[in-house]
């Protein structure tokens, strides 16, 4: 009896220590997490499609006539303007061509001036029946023939001084040019697999990219017209996304549609052209073609929001007792940093908006109202 006195002694002392522990170290209080509201608003939407960018004009400089390369004027990536030197084609041959070509004029023009005397002398004899017409006649044959010598000698004076310009390679059109697979010395002729090099017109840059079927007739849908063409001149202005995934800074317009779809890809190909005034753009870069697309009465969700699981897209709500629970959301799309929801969310459901990483569903939190326009409308606008 004495001992369970001393044990039931013992027991509240325990007691009352555990209570006297509890009251020193009591527990924290709910965390404060930022919340907001929900709601619907316009955003903006962007169909992507990867492009590939090339000059307005890309022209193949090719050589007219066999020969030496003499001199390299330019550069590989040089920009050179209409009518500027680019090659020069040892042109010793072509001038020797060109100098019997004249000498062979000289001697022409000489026979029409011989024929032509002969032929003055005799007509006053004739006129006055002192010889025969008919030398007379053939006077004149001579006279005709001379000269015909006289014009083909010119052409050929003409086709010669020709050949000689060939061996001067001039900028067709202003632009960049491309690699230049020769070297001074290299002998070229008009059978080359390869150009000397290719020139390419940038003050305009056409970007190319495709669409497969489903993607064309839903996209085509969205426009006014009564045609293609029509709906076409209707889209928006569009981005252009860099490799350093920046945005071109001017906005390009779509302009053609190729007429059929090509059957091996199943896809139909876009053209849309961005002025190039400071030639930032250059033939060969890839990028990202945006089309913007306007959409009312969204419910957007910041991203930070967010957090995903096995590939689906959950968020905290704020229940009764600003206890958490975890919803799982439809993301039907993304505008700036917000993701647009399709269902699992209403109009003014209050969710958590960051801090979220060590919730867990019934957590209890003190929320902190923000303003729920200023936080999505700041990111739709991104």
């Amino acid at each position: 009896m004495k001992k369970l006195l001393i044990y039931s002694l013992y027991a509240g002392v325990l007691y009352l220590a555990a209570c006297a522990g509890q009251a020193m170290n009591p527990a924290p209080p709910p965390p404060s997490l930022p919340v907001i509201k929900v709601s619907s608003a316009s955003a903006t939407t962007w169909l992507e499609y990867p492009a590939s960018l090339e000059g307005t004009t890309n022209v193949e400089i090719r050589p007219q006539v066999s020969g030496y390369l003499q001199k390299i004027y330019v550069e590989e990536g040089a920009y050179v303007s209409k009518g500027q030197p680019l090659f020069k084609i040892n042109s010793q041959e072509y001038s020797e061509f060109s100098n019997n070509a004249a000498a062979s004029v000289q001697s022409a023009k000489a026979a029409v001036e011989k024929a032509q005397v002969e032929y003055d002398r005799l007509k006053p004899l004739v006129d006055n029946k002192v010889i025969a017409e008919v030398q007379l006649k053939t006077a004149k044959a001579n006279v005709d023939a001379a000269r015909a010598d006289y014009a083909q000698a010119l052409s050929g004076k003409g086709s010669a001084d020709i050949t000689v310009g060939y061996t001067l390679i001039t900028a067709p059109v202003s632009g960049y040019i491309g690699r230049i697979p020769f070297r001074q010395g290299s002998l070229i002729g008009k059978g080359e697999t390869l150009p000397l090099t290719v020139l390419s017109e940038v003050n305009n840059v056409h970007a190319y990219f495709s669409m497969s079927e489903a993607d064309f007739l839903s996209f085509i849908a969205k426009y006014d017209g009564k045609s293609t063409e029509e709906k076409i001149k209707n889209i928006p202005p569009v981005d252009l996304q860099l490799p350093d995934n920046s945005i071109y800074k001017v906005k390009g317009k779509i302009e053609l549609v190729q007429g059929q779809f090509d059957r091996s890809s199943g896809t139909i190909s876009f053209r849309a052209i961005f002025p190039n005034n400071e030639r930032l753009l250059r033939s060969g870069i890839t990028g990202k073609i945006r089309i913007p697309s306007l959409l009312q009465d969204q419910l957007a969700v910041p991203q930070e929001s967010t957090y995903e699981m096995q590939d689906k897209v959950f968020v905290f709500a704020l229940g009764d007792s600003n206890k958490v629970v975890s919803k799982q959301i439809s993301v039907s799309g993304k505008s700036g940093t917000n993701f647009l929801v399709s269902s699992g969310l209403t109009n003014g459901e209050t969710i958590v908006f960051s801090g979220i990483q060590r919730l867990r569903d019934g957590a209890v939190i003190t929320p902190q109202p923000l303003l729920t326009d200023s936080v999505l409308h700041a990111s739709l606008s991104k």
